[in-house]
C-alpha cells in the first residue's frame, strides 16, 4: 500500500551519501510492492464483477481477451475468467449426466479452442516482450551514459536545464528491463543523476532552474491528487494516484529546501484521504458478499429441502422439483461472489446439496423402474386381448371390449422407455384394425351422406351456442369427437366442414385452449398422424422465434431481465416457451396415446 511510503518524504540527494541511492531503490522497490497490492485490489473488484456474469457472459469475455492488442498481457485475468467459466460448464455437466450419461457441454470445446490460441498468443506476446525489455535495457544503458557525459564532458554552451529534463523525460518512457537487471540500472541511474546534482550545486542559475520546474510538477501533481479525491471510480483514483507517485520520485525532484517538506506533506495528506476510499470500497464489497453469502447459503438450505421431502414422493413431485432446482441453481451461479477465505466452502456445499438431490431422485426413479416392469406386464395382456378379438363381427360384445382396453389401457402407469413405442404401437394397431373393420362393415350397411350432414348441421348450430360458461371445453371436446365419428357428407354439402373448423377455432380462442389440447376419441390412425404432424410444425416455428428472440438479445452488451427495453422481449420468450411446452406435452399424449 502506498501509505507504507507516506510516513516520510524520501531523502533529497545527498552526493555525500551513497546509501541514498539505495534508498532511492528501496523507494522504486516499495512503489512495487504497491502496484502488487493495487493489483489484488483490483483482482478482487473484477472477480467480484465477474462472479455474477452468466456462462455465456464469461465466453464472450474471454473472446473479448483474445481479440485484444497485446492479448497475453492479460494471462491471469484470462486463466481467472477460464477457471471461473470451467467450474460453471462442469456443475452444467454433472446435471446433464444424471440423464444423459454421453453428454458433454456446448461450451466446453470453445473454451478449449479458446484456451489454445490464447496460450499461441501468450507465447507470442512473451518472446515479443523479451526483446523488448533486452531493447529497453540497451536504451536505458545509453541513458545513464548520457546522463554521465553531461555532468562529465559537457560543452560551455550546453543548457544544463534542457540536458536533464530530456535525460529524465527519456528514463520515464523507456519501458520496463529484465528483473534481473532491475536494482543494479536503478543503482547506477541515481547514482549519476546524483553525481550530477552535486555538478549543479556549483551552478546556482541551473540550480535554481530545475527547483523552480520541479516545484511546478508538484504542484501539477498535488492539483490532480486533489482531483482525484472527488473521483467516482475508486479503483480508477487509486490506480492515477499510483501513477502520481511514480512522476513525483522520477520527475519532480529536487526543490528548494522550503519547499520540500511542505508539498510532500501537502501531497501524502491527499493520498492518504484517497486511500482511506480504497478501505471504504473493500468495506461495500465484504458488505456485499456477505449478503452473496446469506443468499446463497438460503439457496443451498432449499436443495436440501428438496432432497429430503416430509412425505413420500411421487413421480409429479421430483418433476416440479427438478424445475425448482434447475431454478435454484441458475440463482447460484447469477450471484455475485462471496468473501474469498470461504469461498471454496461455499461452492462445494452447493455441490454437495446439488449431489444430495440428484442421489435421492435417482434413487426413486430406479425404484419407479420396478413398477413400469409391472406396468409393461399389464399393457401386454390388453394387447393380447386386443389381437385375439380385433377380428370379431360380434359387434355388441366386441365395440364395448375394445373401448373397456382403450379405457384400461389410460388407466395403467408408465413402462420403461425402451419398451413405449413398441407396446403403443402393437396396441394401436390391435385397436384400428377392430374399428376400420367396424367402420367399414357399418358404413357399407348404414351410411346415409344426408342423414350425416343433418347430424354436422345440428353439432355445428350446438357449437355455435357455446360461450366461455363452465363446462365449455368438454362440450367442445364431445362436439369435436362426435364429428369426427360422423361420416361423408354430399358434395355439395361439404362447406359445413370449412364452417364448422371456423367456429371451432373461435370458440377455442374464447376459451383461451388450444385445438391441439383438446381431448378427442375414435381418431384413425391417419387422423392421429396427422394431427402429430401438425403439432410438430407447430413446434418447429416456436423453437424458430425462440431462437430468433434470444439472438435479438445477444445484439445488447450486457443483457439483463432489469434493463426497460428488453422486457417485452423476455417477456415474449418466456410466454413462447410455455406454449412450446404445452405442445410438448400434448406431442408426448399423442404418441403414448394418452
Amino acid at each position: 500500500m502506498i501509505t507504507e511510503n507516506l510516513n516520510s518524504e524520501p531523502q533529497e540527494n545527498n552526493v555525500n551519501n551513497i546509501e541514498n541511492i539505495d534508498n532511492q531503490t528501496s523507494n522504486q522497490e516499495e512503489n512495487h510492492n504497491t502496484e502488487v497490492h493495487e493489483e489484488e485490489t483490483h483482482d478482487e473488484v473484477e472477480h467480484h464483477e465477474h462472479e455474477k456474469m452468466t456462462s455465456g457472459e464469461l465466453m464472450n469475455k474471454l473472446e473479448s481477451l483474445i481479440n485484444a492488442t497485446d492479448a497475453g498481457a492479460n494471462h491471469k485475468k484470462f486463466n481467472a475468467i477460464k477457471e471461473m467459466l470451467l467450474q460453471r460448464i462442469h456443475l452444467e455437466s454433472d446435471d446433464k449426466k444424471e440423464t444423459e450419461s454421453n453428454f458433454e457441454h456446448p461450451l466446453l470445446s470453445k473454451v478449449s479452442a479458446l484456451n489454445n490460441l490464447f496460450r499461441e498468443k501468450y507465447d507470442e506476446f512473451h518472446k515479443k516482450q523479451e526483446a523488448e525489455q533486452k531493447e529497453n535495457l540497451e536504451k536505458r544503458t545509453q541513458i545513464i551514459e548520457k546522463l554521465k557525459n553531461l555532468y562529465t564532458n559537457s560543452t560551455a554552451n550546453t543548457n544544463l536545464f534542457r540536458a536533464i529534463r530530456e535525460i529524465k523525460e527519456e528514463w520515464s518512457n523507456a519501458g520496463q528491463v529484465p528483473k534481473s537487471d532491475f536494482k543494479n540500472l536503478n543503482n547506477n541511474y541515481f547514482f549519476h543523476l546524483n553525481q550530477f546534482y552535486q555538478m549543479l550545486d556549483l551552478n546556482k542559475e541551473y540550480r535554481e532552474q530545475e527547483y523552480t520546474h520541479n516545484l511546478e510538477k508538484r504542484n501539477q501533481i498535488i492539483a490532480r491528487a486533489k482531483e482525484l479525491q472527488n473521483e467516482p471510480a475508486v479503483q480508477k483514483a487509486l490506480n492515477e494516484l499510483q501513477f502520481l507517485h511514480k512522476l513525483w520520485k522520477e520527475e519532480a525532484e529536487p526543490v528548494a529546501e522550503e519547499f520540500r517538506d511542505k508539498t510532500w506533506e501537502e501531497f501524502k495528506e491527499i493520498s492518504n484521504k484517497i486511500h482511506e476510499r480504497k478501505a471504504e470500497l473493500l468495506t461495500q464489497i465484504e458488505a456485499e458478499q456477505q449478503i452473496t453469502l446469506e443468499k446463497k447459503n438460503e439457496i443451498i438450505a432449499a436443495l436440501k429441502k428438496l432432497a429430503a421431502p416430509d412425505k413420500a414422493p411421487n413421480h409429479n413431485y421430483w418433476q416440479q422439483a427438478i424445475k425448482k432446482v434447475e431454478e435454484l441453481r441458475a440463482d447460484f451461479l447469477k450471484l455475485g461472489s462471496v468473501p474469498r477465505k470461504i469461498s471454496n466452502q461455499n461452492w462445494n456445499e452447493f455441490k454437495v446439496a446439488l449431489r444430495a438431490f440428484n442421489t435421492t431422485k435417482n434413487e426413486f426413479y430406479k425404484g419407479l423402474k420396478n413398477s413400469q416392469q409391472t406396468n409393461l406386464e399389464e399393457k401386454l395382456k390388453l394387447i393380447q386381448t386386443a389381437k385375439d378379438n380385433m377380428l370379431s363381427e360380434d359387434w355388441e360384445i366386441t365395440v364395448p371390449l375394445f373401448k373397456k382396453l382403450q379405457e384400461d389401457w389410460k388407466k395403467i402407469g408408465h413402462v420403461p422407455r425402451s419398451q413405449t413405442n413398441k407396446v403403443w404401437d402393437d396396441f394401436r394397431e390391435a385397436c384400428n384394425t377392430f374399428f376400420n373393420n367396424f367402420r367399414a362393415k357399418n358404413n357399407a350397411q348404414t351410411d346415409d351422406w344426408k342423414e350425416n350432414y343433418k347430424q354436422k348441421r345440428a353439432l355445428l348450430d350446438e357449437l355455435k351456442e357455446i360461450g366461455e360458461e363452465e363446462g365449455s371445453v368438454e362440450k367442445i371436446e364431445q362436439i369435436k369427437t362426435s364429428w369426427n365419428n360422423i361420416g361423408k357428407v354430399p358434395r355439395d354439402k361439404m362447406a359445413i366442414n370449412t364452417e364448422f373448423n371456423k367456429t371451432l377455432r373461435e370458440k377455442l380462442k374464447l376459451n383461451k385452449i388450444n385445438e391441439f389440447d383438446l381431448k378427442e376419441e375414435g381418431l384413425s390412425e391417419s387422423q392421429l398422424t396427422d394431427k402429430a404432424r401438425k403439432v410438430k410444425n407447430q413446434i418447429a416455428d416456436l423453437e424458430a422465434e425462440i431462437v430468433k428472440l434470444e439472438n435479438n438479445l445477444g445484439f445488447f452488451g450486457k443483457v439483463s431481465r432489469d434493463n426497460p427495453l428488453l422486457k417485452d422481449t423476455f417477456d415474449k420468450i418466456d410466454e413462447k416457451k410455455a406454449q412450446l411446452e404445452g405442445l410438448k406435452h400434448t406431442l408426448h399424449n399423442i404418441i403414448s396415446g394418452e
